[in-house]
């Protein structure tokens, strides 16, 4: 352990760094020095044997980012950075619909001391904040953000909160939304009524106090009172949200209308009712729109058992599955769910996978095999060992996957960001401008109304001045829509994240979705990625007069007392031909280079060229074109002798996964440059290169060399470079690639290091990623053109009072609907392009 310079004590993080090239004293004060450089460093602390760099600073010191930049720089890869220390809370926000308003909460919890990091959730109306030892308590951040303007449901300690008990929060705001709309629908809908008797049929007496005592409540009582609450606390923060509009175009029309008690003028009653009214609506389906946006988590936690029958003191017993511990046995029977990760003990089945691979066809399992929560047992009798349980398991950390790469960012995004976090002011500033314009410029805009009357039934050009002055500039406020703005990103995430989880890809985030498109570079591990990663027979070829049924029996009843891998695929192989291994007595290994035995009356001899050739052999030669062209494929092959003449070869090699040769050519197809990095020789990855196509390869890489070898290529092909690995070794290259993808079937710091993981497996599902990362990145395209054109396009119009405030806030309504259908249409999208 090492430490560093102490300074005087302030208010502190702790940030803790993984760094796997750190593996050294030398390493250790190189790392050291280059953080120790840094302002505002308290505390450093290095262990070599975990690769762990713990760093303490002041608050106005380099927060994760800056810190792995530097690491880095020093030329060590981070692997991650976490915040340790903080206690993290988990609130519940359900008004909190879209990038605006998720905006305007961090914003406003940003000014308080002692909260370190934010993190909105637009999918599940969540707010992750971290806070130091002197940070906010849950009272506190409940204060914070109801002071912005937004109602807080819920407010637990990270552990503490659930999936489900979003869900159920999330229901029962969408109850409440359709509550108040009733609640406002209702008179409003009478008063609608009232209005056409008075205007074309016959004027009602009082009719001015009946719509104002009917409009009351709409305005000011329930829905309305919730809307203006909020928009009042959002001004006093010096936030501008939704609710601020909203209450400006509803509560001065109101109160104008009552005006007319005093003193004859038109009504306004009507509208600010309509108005709320609407925005009620709109409010209820935009949460039922998003809700069913988002439904890929609520399914996938539907998913899993509620139950499990597990063995106790011989008996079985069913318990919920939340009291599974690691090691129960639990049984499985025929059509249940697997309550659990786990590993197959005892039994043999088929087992429908489609949940966690998007596969259809169902998988054998075994004595051995490991099996997924959730999973569906077909047939056999099953004795499960749980290994996996409770957060730890597949299924929950396919809903935390999910849930980040929903509640994440695409760079994209800020220039929305920009435009929202400057939207509502300048909507209340050209409202006003309206207002003023109109009032003492009617006469040069009149004209504007007598061209606009010949097709607009609701544009009067011979209204008074004040009447116009009033409805442009509430058409203005009602027309606008931030919520289309901050809804087009995160709408688009939440649809592609589900198409994705359904077929076994998960996109960790929105960085990775918008930097993928422009991939131009793929970069394959050979090992479990293009190949199965494990030895199999593939050449049996016997000297003259040898069958291979004899040559296998041999080579098999000797390797069978063998482990080494070789002969394990030796052995598997000629049982998969129907040969099973015979006996053999004398059984000795000479290490690398070969085995020997006696096998009935035979003494048989297996190994290179070079062992057998000083055992002297005879007919090698007669052997060599066969061995040599071996070689070339990039097998590897060895001799097998009886009685001292040679009997034939038998070669294993890596086999290609089924799927590797139609992958590749599915990226050639998209434009891609496939590039395989391996540590096998040259020889034997060129072999696999031809069979599968690919354009360029790297043999001889060790795992440290991987990075290097992405950084060179990222050189040469700017930054699109993209790599595919599954083991161990290749999650600091996966980290180091512009988009790194990760085989589900692989190690899981590979997944951690990822941006993507392929839950099947299979090399095929990249490009069915890099179709619906595409696909996603389009739509996020589509739905920030539309919300923007839409607000460029609309405001103007209502400006020039060509705009019933009316009308305005329907448009505004179908406006955000619009971008959430549109992003709905993505699995359409995506299907059509995969085809």
């Amino acid at each position: 352990m090492n430490s560093t310079k102490t300074q005087a004590p302030q208010r502190q993080r702790d940030l803790e760094l993984i760094v796997p090239g750190m593996g050294s004293d030398h390493c250790a004060g190189i790392i050291n020095k280059t953080i120790g450089r840094l302002d505002g460093i308290d505390q450093i602390e290095t262990n070599i044997a975990k690769h762990k760099v713990s760093v303490r600073s002041l608050a106005s010191g380099p927060d994760g980012e800056a810190l792995k930049h530097a690491v880095e720089g020093a030329g060590y890869d981070v692997a991650s950075v976490r915040e340790v220390g903080g206690r993290t809370f988990r609130v519940t926000v359900p008004g909190m619909g879209s990038d605006h308003c998720a905006g305007i909460i961090k914003s406003t919890l940003a000014r308080h001391d002692g909260v370190q990091t934010t993190s909105t959730n637009i999918a599940n109306h969540t707010v992750s904040v971290v806070v130091g030892s002197d940070g906010p308590t849950e009272n506190e951040l409940k204060e914070l953000i109801e002071g912005a303007g937004y109602d807080v449901a819920a407010v637990a300690l990270e552990g503490d909160a659930s999936q489900e008990e979003d869900s159920a929060v999330e229901e029962a705001y969408l109850k409440l939304a359709l509550r108040r709309f009733w609640i406002a629908a209702v008179p409003t809908t009478l008063i609608m009524v009232l209005m056409m008797f008075h205007m074309f049929w016959q004027p009602i007496p009082g009719y001015l106090a009946i719509i104002a005592v009917l409009g009351f409540p709409v305005v000011f009582l329930y829905g309305g009172a919730a809307t203006h609450k909020a928009s009042w606390r959002s001004l006093k923060n010096g936030t501008f949200n939704m609710d601020v509009l909203i209450s400006m175009g509803s509560l001065p029309p109101y109160l104008i209308g009552l005006v007319g008690f005093v003193y004859p003028m038109t009504s306004f009653i009507e509208m600010a009712v309509t108005i709320m009214t609407f925005h009620m609506l709109g409010r209820y389906l935009e949460a039922k729109a998003k809700g069913k946006a988002s439904e890929a988590i609520r399914k996938l936690l539907t998913l899993g058992a509620k139950t499990a029958r597990v063995e106790r003191e011989g008996e079985e017993v069913e318990i919920p599955v939340k009291d599974l511990a690691p090691g129960d046995i639990m049984i499985v029977r025929p059509g249940d769910k697997v309550p659990t990760d786990g590993e197959v003990v005892d039994g043999e089945s088929h087992l429908d996978e489609s949940i966690a691979t998007g596969e259809s066809v169902p998988v054998y399992k075994s004595t051995g095999d490991t099996v997924i929560g959730a999973t569906i047992n077909k047939e056999g009798r099953l004795r499960v060992k749980a290994t996996r349980v409770g957060g730890d398991t597949f299924l929950a950390q396919v809903v935390k996957l999910i849930d980040e790469a929903q509640g994440s960012r695409v760079p994209i995004q800020e220039f929305a960001d920009r435009m929202t976090g400057r939207f509502v002011p300048l909507v209340l500033v050209i409202a006003l401008g309206s207002l003023v314009v109109w009032l003492f410029a009617v006469d040069t805009l009149r004209p504007i109304l007598e061209w606009g009357a010949a097709f607009l039934p609701w544009v009067d050009p011979t209204a008074a001045t004040p009447v116009l002055a009033i409805l442009a500039a509430i058409a203005v406020l009602v027309i606008a829509c931030p919520c289309a703005l901050g809804l087009a990103t995160p709408t688009a995430l939440m649809v592609g994240s589900g198409v994705g989880a359904e077929r076994g890809i998960l996109i960790r985030s929105g960085e990775a979705i918008q930097t993928f498109k422009d991939v131009k570079v793929m970069v394959l591990d050979k090992t479990g990625t293009i190949t199965r990663g494990e030895p199999k027979l593939t050449d049996v070829v016997p000297a003259a007069g040898v069958s291979e049924t004899e040559l296998l029996e041999l080579a098999t009843a000797v390797e069978n007392a063998s482990e080494h891998p070789i002969a394990r695929a030796i052995v598997d192989g000629a049982r998969e031909r129907g040969i099973k291994p015979g006996n053999v007595v004398d059984f000795r290994s000479t290490g690398a280079r070969g085995v020997s035995g006696r096998v009935g009356e035979s003494t048989v001899l297996i190994g290179n060229r070079l062992l057998l050739e000083e055992q002297g052999v005879n007919g090698l030669d007669a052997l060599d074109k066969s061995l040599s062209d071996l070689e070339d494929q990039g097998r590897t092959a060895v001799i097998v002798a009886r009685d001292g003449e040679a009997y034939g070869i038998v070669a294993v090699a890596d086999t290609l996964k089924d799927e590797s040769v139609a992958a590749i050519r599915a990226m050639h197809e998209q434009g891609l440059y496939v590039v395989m990095i391996t540590g096998d020789n040259e020889r034997a990855a060129n072999a696999v290169a031809r069979e599968v196509g690919i354009d360029e390869v790297r043999a001889g890489v060790l795992p440290e060399g991987k990075v290097d070898a992405i950084r060179e290529l990222q050189e040469k092909y700017g930054n699109h470079v993209a790599m595919v690995g599954d083991g161990i070794n290749d999650a600091p290259a996966l980290k180091q690639a512009n988009v790194g993808i990760a085989i589900g079937a692989g190690a899981d710091v590979a997944i951690e290091a990822a941006d993507v993981t392929l839950v099947r497996g299979e090399l095929s599902g990249v490009v069915d990623a890099m179709v619906l990362s595409r696909a996603t990145f389009k739509k996020i395209v589509e739905n920030l053109l539309w919300a923007s054109g839409y607000n460029a396009a609309a405001i103007p119009i209502a400006a020039a009072g060509l705009l019933h405030p009316m009308i305005g806030v329907v448009a505004m309504t179908v406006s955000s609907l619009s971008v959430i259908g549109n992003s709905m249409l993505l699995r359409r999208r995506y299907e059509k392009d995969h085809r």
